[in-house]
């Protein structure tokens, strides 16, 4: 979870993880207070491959309907959409790299954050936004980059989390998907980047979860 790890133990939380390729099994939804859904290669599509994902999906159905706090990081905002029936479908471009978002709302989530945030993302798909939810940033590849719904949901298509250390196991694990595109960044150019970035990002990040707190 890099950066947002660290914000969980500074506020003291206790972090329970559900690993389904080790094949866990999932929570009580009322044994947490927040659901944060992670990314992976997989597509929430990949029902058939991955028979957990339909579980999860209902999980997250649960969770939202109990008010609990629900954040999805890419996969897992991609997550949220299909749980609440909107479509998932692959983008017209992947975005792999460092590359600004732009405030699309008066979002309260936002307060205090800059009209245009660089930030990191690592993705192929997008999808529609469920009913009910507000956009909150765009950036030039992908529309639904973040979106919030009601006060206790949102969903990042970015990774606000990334560091140093997940930045190199994507590259790592990852790197075939590093063609030459319009929004591919190469491995040296990333790694250069996430020096720059990757401390206003996080302050964002925190920002925003200081909020939902």
């Amino acid at each position: 979870m890099a950066a947002i790890e660290t914000w969980l133990i500074s506020k003291n939380f206790n972090i329970s993880y559900t690993r389904f390729f080790e094949s866990d099994k999932l929570p009580d939804v009322n044994d947490i207070d927040w659901l944060i859904l992670m990314g992976g290669s997989m597509s929430v599509n990949d029902e058939n491959e991955y028979p957990w994902l339909i579980g999860e999906k209902e999980f997250v159905r649960q969770c939202i309907q109990q008010g609990k706090i629900v954040v999805g990081i890419c996969l897992g905002a991609q997550m949220i959409a299909s749980s609440l029936s909107a479509k998932v479908y692959k983008n017209s471009q992947k975005e792999i790299g460092w590359f600004p978002i732009k405030k699309a709302t008066s979002s309260s989530l936002w307060e205090g954050l800059p009209q245009k945030l660089t930030v990191f993302h690592w993705h192929g798909e997008t999808f529609d936004l469920p009913d009910g939810a507000e956009l909150v940033a765009s950036s030039e590849a992908c529309k639904n980059q973040i979106f919030t719904i009601g006060s206790t949901v949102i969903g990042f298509q970015c990774h606000l989390e990334t560091n140093a250390a997940s930045l190199q196991s994507l590259n790592d694990n990852c790197r075939a998907e590093l063609v030459q595109a319009a929004y591919i960044q190469t491995e040296k150019d990333m790694i250069a980047d996430e020096k720059k970035y990757s401390s206003q990002m996080h302050a964002a990040l925190f920002n925003i979860f200081e909020k939902l707190l």
